[in-house]
Formats: C-alpha cells, structure tokens, sequence
C-alpha cells in the first residue's frame, strides 16, 4: 500500500496525509462509537423499554456486528474515502441512489454532531452553569470543533485519542460504582426483567424494537471510520482488527453500563434526564463528585461530535473526487493538507440542524438515517461478490450480510415506533438532497457543454 505523498492530483489537489497507524485507527473506532449515545440517550432507551434497559443493547450489538463485517468487506476490497456511497455506486451503478446514500450518510454524521452538541449543552453542563443560552454554547461547540478539523487529522485524532481515553474512564467509574453496588447488595436487581409495555406481546415486541432503534444510535460510528481509508497507513490489513474490536469493546462496556443504570436507578428518572449516567453516579453510594463526572461526560460527547465533523468533511471529500459532487467539494487545504471546502459546508449544516430538535429526536435521526444506508451497504456486499480485486481481502459469512439487511430494514421500520418528527426530519433533509442532485445535474451539463464548445 502505498505511504503518504505530497504528489498533486491531476486537479493540482494534494492528496490526504496517511497518518493514522493501527493503535489509533482502533482507539479511533472505538472513541467514534463512544459519547453521546451511552452517555445523553441511555435514560431515553430505558424510557421505551423499562428497567430491561441492557436487552435493546444486546440486539443492537448483534445487528452492529453483522453490519460491520460487511463494511470490513468492501473496505478490504475499496480503501477509498467515500465509503458507503463508493459501495452502492459499484454495486447498482445508479448515480441518483449513489447521491442520496451519501447524503444521508453526511446527514446521520452531522445529526450525530447536532445532537452531541445539544448533550454537551444539556444536564451536564447545567452542573457548573445556566448562565449562557443552551443554543449558542452548542453553537460554539461545532464552530470550535470545526478549527480543530482544520487544523489537521493528526492533530485531530490525537486528541481523539485523549478525549477516548477520558470517556473510557467514565464508563469505568460507572461500573466501578455498579461493582460496588453490587457487592454491597445495593440497587435492586429485579428491575432487570421489568418491562415497560404492557398488553398484548405485540406491544411488547414493539416496545423493544423502538429501544433497539433508538440504542442503536450508540453503536453508530464504526461505519465513519472507513471514510479515513486514504488517511490510514495499510487499510486492507488495518480495519479488519480495528473494527471488530472496537464494535467487542464498546458492545461489551455497553451491556454493562445498562445493567448498573437501570440497576441502581428508576427507568423513569433515567427517561427524564438529558444526562443519565449522572444520575447513576449520584445514586450510586460511591462519594465520587458530579462536577467530575459532568466534566468527564462533556468530554465523551466532544468526543462524538468531533469525529463526526471528521467524517463528514472526509466524504465531500470523497464524493468530489468521485464527481458525484462537483470537484470543489474536494478543495484541500495546501499548507494543511486537509478539505476545507467539505468542513465549511458540513459545520453550516451542522449549525442549522442544533436548532430542530433535542437529544433523542436527533439521535433517532441518525440511527434512522444509518439503518437505511446499512439495509443498502449489506446487499451491495453481496452483489459486489462478482466483482473480484487483484489483492486480499477479508470476506464475511455471507449469513451476516443478509442477516444484517433484514434486521436493518425492521429498525428502520414503523414497527419500531418511531416519532413522527424522525420521519419529518429526515425527509426534509433527503428533499434537500434530491434539491441538491438537481443543481449538480444541471452544472454538470453546463461545464460538459462549455467544455464541448471550446474544442
């Protein structure tokens, strides 16, 4: 594979810097998939299913793993920047289907940055002020991550790495305070098996399914990482390892914290608050600060919100130089080496979505949004069997790809009970992007005429 270059590209673009070896692409998977979802919509997820609060995690990590394999796959095969889109462009050949995965895919990264942005202004900053408006200091959150991203990607995964370390320390002190809880005969284990819904065992199927969906928002963040495939030293051998063990690590840890939440707290005062592990932390007879915790907490979801900003701007990237966006998309930063033009467009999109809605409508937004793409990602691997590559690569169990559409496709659903706002938003911003494929289409038909005239 080849190393990093400072070679332009024939648009006279430098191409991305590989700069991220194997420890920090995992520790980059890992803090991807952690924050906000654990840390601001595990009381919402108990709010749907009751005190059962650690079974949505189980499913959600089952189907997190079957779609990840498949992502393994086609990145094996594809090591480029565009992910999920270069997937379904190869697979279906249909530009229009092309655009629109892509775009809901930048769209979940940046409800994703959104709803990070809101967590970070929600209970846990509450814990040290009130005095500045909610919606300027998320705001200012995004604006402020976006200059890191510019900065660099080394710069920019190496503080991932810090802010993944701190996040792993406070879901450690969560099951440190759940251990002793535990050892101590504290909280109250028959929680554990109480369900919300009551009636019929459909209400019940439903019940978890909506739980699942809405959990499944804290798994999402594996699929980022294959859009910084141009920016990782030996792709092919590197994401394999790099995305099973971070989907293992952060299942596992996952579980766990549902198990001591909704063992050491009501589900329903886990539902009402926008900082649930904080509540944890209070009821757990351990003498630990919450100001720390609240601190740790805000970390976690800079965190989240940080990487998505990352991956958004990479796939601009991506798709310009694959011309399903117009080639200024990928304008790279010369001295920096990093795309300026995709992290200005996202961090505008970034800052008008903090305003339509809160933690769980923008979460379920997301997660939504990525089942969809992820029903689509898990065909596409099996149409792209036909289409063999020169090197190795892993393949997946072709059980798990199927598998995976079918259980993506039913998250997805209105089996899960989603919100009817989910919908709206997410329709709004695929109208957007139906708008927007209009526009390409037309400028693409100008400059080819301009171009034809001038032979």
């Amino acid at each position: 594979m080849a190393t990093s270059t400072t070679t332009d590209t024939p648009e006279h673009q430098p191409s991305l810097k590989r700069a991220i070896g194997p420890k920090l692409l995992i520790l980059f998977v890992i803090g991807d998939i952690l924050g906000t979802g654990i840390y601001a919509t595990t009381g919402k997820v108990a709010g749907k299913v009751g005190g059962a609060l650690w079974l949505p995690f189980v499913i959600g990590f089952v189907v997190a793993v079957m779609t990840a394999a498949s992502y393994v796959e086609l990145v094996g095969k594809y090591p480029k920047a565009a992910g999920a889109a270069l997937y379904t462009q190869r697979a279906f050949k249909l530009p229009f289907l092309t655009f629109i995965i892509a775009f809901m895919v930048m769209c979940s990264g940046l409800s994703s940055a959104s709803a990070a942005a809101r967590a970070f202004s929600g209970d846990y900053f509450l814990e040290f002020t009130d005095a500045v408006p909610p919606t300027l200091i998320a705001i200012l959150f995004i604006l402020a991550l976006a200059a890191l991203a510019l900065r660099g990607v080394s710069e920019s995964v190496k503080t991932n790495v810090v802010l993944t370390l701190v996040e792993l320390t406070g879901l450690l002190i969560i099951l440190a305070i759940g251990a002793w809880a535990v050892l101590t005969g504290g909280g109250e284990p028959s929680r554990l098996g109480e369900f919300q819904a009551e009636g019929t065992g459909f209400a019940l199927l439903t019940s978890v399914l909506g739980a699942t969906a809405l959990g499944f928002f804290a798994f999402v963040g594996f699929e980022d990482s294959v859009n910084m495939a141009e920016e990782t030293k030996d792709p092919v051998r590197t994401f394999p390892r790099a995305i099973f063990l971070g989907v293992a690590v952060t299942g596992t840890i996952y579980v766990l914290v549902a198990l001591v939440s909704s063992l050491l707290v009501d589900y329903r005062v886990l539902e009402t608050s926008s900082g649930p592990l904080l509540e944890v932390v209070k009821a757990g007879g351990v003498d630990f600060p919450p100001k720390l915790f609240a601190l740790i907490a805000l970390f976690a979801v800079t965190n989240s919100a940080l990487i998505n900003i990352m991956m958004a701007s990479r796939l601009c990237y991506g798709l310009a130089n694959e011309r399903v966006l117009p080639r200024g998309m990928g304008r790279v930063l010369r001295n920096r080496r990093t795309p300026v033009t995709g992290i200005v467009f996202v961090t505008l999109i970034a800052i008008g979505l903090v305003s339509t809605g809160g933690i769980e409508g923008l979460g379920d937004t997301t997660a939504f949004l990525l089942l969809c793409v992820f029903t689509v990602v898990n065909i596409a691997v099996l149409v792209l069997r036909k289409d063999h590559v020169e090197h190795r690569h892993f393949r997946t169990p072709t059980i798990l790809p199927v598998l995976g559409a079918i259980t993506s496709l039913i998250l997805a659903s209105p089996l899960s009970e989603r919100g009817t706002d989910v919908y709206i938003r997410a329709g709004v911003l695929i109208g957007i992007g139906i708008v927007l494929w209009g526009v390409n289409k037309v400028w693409m038909k100008v400059r080819h005429e301009e171009e034809a005239s001038r032979r």
